[in-house]
């Protein structure tokens, strides 16, 4: 049986989403500031507005593979996180992050050459890393899934770090003080 609450929960969303304007209608999503040609996000007026005084620590998660010739979605959400926070007035210095990847998107770390031999064309990713590098984001791949995949230290893109598993690599995150994006 439904609840009161559950039954009118849509008609709860749609009423707010009728009186905050700007949030029900399409937004203009573009890139930058700090990460230019990704990460695009739309600016957002913020009932609870940063002060610009905060400091992040994150780490992100990436398991599935970027598909066909396009970058990795969660790859792309951390330009979009220095993008947001940049536009929000925090300054990318205040701004740690760190993505450990496993599975099938350890193929997304590899050099062209390794990614080509592989898929016959270019890592689309490539460029998007370097970018976050500039910006001194670490990018931790699972050694035990670099082992399954059959992925060589000399197939990385530089940079890359190699950490004993994924959960070694969250563990140590952890301790450092970093807090993991649920997305």
């Amino acid at each position: 049986m439904l609840t009161s609450n559950r039954l009118f929960l849509p008609l709860k969303l749609c009423l707010v989403a009728l009186l905050l304007p700007g949030l029900a209608g399409a937004a203009e999503f573009t890139p930058g500031p700090v990460i230019k040609g990704f990460g695009a996000v739309a600016d957002v007026k913020q009932t609870h507005p940063l002060k610009g005084d905060e400091h992040f620590k994150v780490v992100f998660n990436a398991t599935q593979q970027g598909e066909g010739d396009k970058v990795n979605r969660k790859f792309d959400s951390l330009a979009r996180f220095l993008n947001m926070q940049a536009r929000a007035g925090v300054k990318p210095e205040q701004v740690e992050l760190a993505l450990v990847v496993h599975g099938k998107a350890s193929f997304d770390l590899l050099t062209n050459a390794a990614y080509r031999k592989k898929f016959q064309r270019d890592n689309p990713n490539a460029p998007l890393i370097a970018e976050l590098f500039k910006h001194k984001v670490r990018i931790i791949l699972c050694g035990q899934a670099a082992a399954a995949h059959g992925i060589e230290a000399k197939d990385l893109l530089p940079g890359v770090e190699v950490a004993l598993s994924a959960m070694t690599a969250h563990a140590l995150l952890q301790q450092q003080g970093y807090t993991l994006n649920p997305g």
